[in-house]
C-alpha cells in the first residue's frame, strides 16, 4: 500500500492512498489540474480513482471537488454533516447527488479492497473525521485538522505502517503573528489545529517498531516553517520514552506545492 501527499497545508490538501488495485484520495482542496498533475507524477490518472474520502467541508479540503466530480464522476464519501456543508458551498457548482455516499464516524466501510476506518476528530466543522486505511496487514493513517486528541484517537493510530500527521503551527509564531486575536484563539483551541509540540507528543504515544515512515502535514503558511516543524517534532520524540526508536524512523515534511512521491507501507 502506498501514500503520496499531492498537497498538504493551510492553502490546500489532497492525499493519495492506494493498493495495486484500488486508489482513493483524501480530500480535493486544490485545482483539478494540480490533482491530475500530482497523480500523473506517480503513474496514475484521475479516471483511475475509485473514491474521494472527505474529511470536512472547509475550502482547503474541497476546493477542487466540484470540477473533479463533474469531469470524472468519482464517488465521494463523507459524514452526513460534511455532505450537507458541501451542498451549501455555492462556489463548487452543482455536484450530482448520486456521487455522495454518507458514512458514519467510527463505522468502517470498504472501497473495493481497501478497508476505510473514519475517525471522529475535534475540529470546527460540521462532522469532521480523519481516516485510517487498511489492506491486508498494511495500514496508513491521515490525521489532520484536530484541535486535540484523546485515548480513542491514540487507539486508532496504533500499529500503523505509515502516518501523515498534522503539525500546523509553532505556538510562538502564531501568538506574535498578524492574525486577529479571535482567530489565534480558534487555532489554539480544542477545535482548532495541532501545534508542532503537540504533534510530537502524540507521536510519542503511538510510535512502535513497525512504523516505517512519519510525514508531518497541514503546515500553516504564516505560522510555521518546515524546518521548525521537523526540529520541534524530533525534539519531542527525543524526549519521549523511545528516543532510539524515534531516531530510526524516517520523518519528513509534506510540502504545500510539491508531491511527496510515493511512501510505501
Amino acid at each position: 500500500m502506498n501514500l503520496c501527499s499531492i498537497a498538504s497545508g493551510s492553502s490546500g490538501n489532497c492525499i493519495y492512498v492506494g493498493s495495486h488495485n484500488t486508489h482513493v484520495m483524501i480530500d480535493a482542496g486544490i485545482s483539478k489540474k494540480r490533482i491530475e498533475q500530482g497523480l500523473n507524477s506517480i503513474g496514475l490518472k484521475a479516471s483511475e480513482i475509485d473514491g474521494i474520502l472527505i474529511t470536512h467541508e472547509h475550502s482547503d479540503h474541497i476546493g477542487g471537488l466540484g470540477v473533479l466530480a463533474r469531469r470524472y464522476g468519482i464517488p465521494m464519501y463523507g459524514t452526513k454533516g460534511t455532505i450537507e456543508g458541501i451542498k451549501k458551498c455555492s462556489s463548487l457548482g452543482k455536484i450530482p447527488q448520486e456521487l455522495f455516499y454518507p458514512i458514519d464516524p467510527n463505522t468502517p466501510f470498504f472501497v473495493k479492497e481497501l478497508l476505510i476506518k473514519p475517525v471522529k476528530i475535534s475540529h470546527d466543522a460540521r462532522e469532521p473525521v480523519a481516516y485510517r486505511i487498511e489492506h491486508g496487514k498494511k495500514s496508513v493513517g491521515v490525521m489532520t485538522d484536530l484541535g486535540t486528541y484523546d485515548d480513542s484517537i491514540i487507539e486508532h493510530l496504533k500499529e500503523l505502517d505509515v502516518l501523515l500527521l498534522e503539525a500546523n503551527h509553532d505556538v510562538n509564531m502564531l501568538q506574535v503573528g498578524k492574525y486577529p486575536y479571535p482567530l489565534k484563539q480558534r487555532i489554539l483551541g480544542d477545535r482548532g489545529h495541532l501545534s508542532n509540540e503537540r504533534s510530537g507528543r502524540l507521536l510519542c504515544e503511538i510510535i512502535h517498531t513497525g512504523l516505517k515512515h512519519i510525514i508531518l502535514g497541514h503546515l500553516s503558511k504564516e505560522n510555521n516553517m518546515a524546518e521548525l516543524a521537523y526540529e520541534t517534532v524530533r525534539m519531542e520524540l527525543a524526549m519521549g520514552q523511545n528516543p532510539f526508536l524515534a531516531r530510526e524512523i524516517p520523518l519528513t515534511v509534506a510540502r504545500r506545492e510539491e508531491c511527496s512521491g510515493l511512501v510505501t507501507a
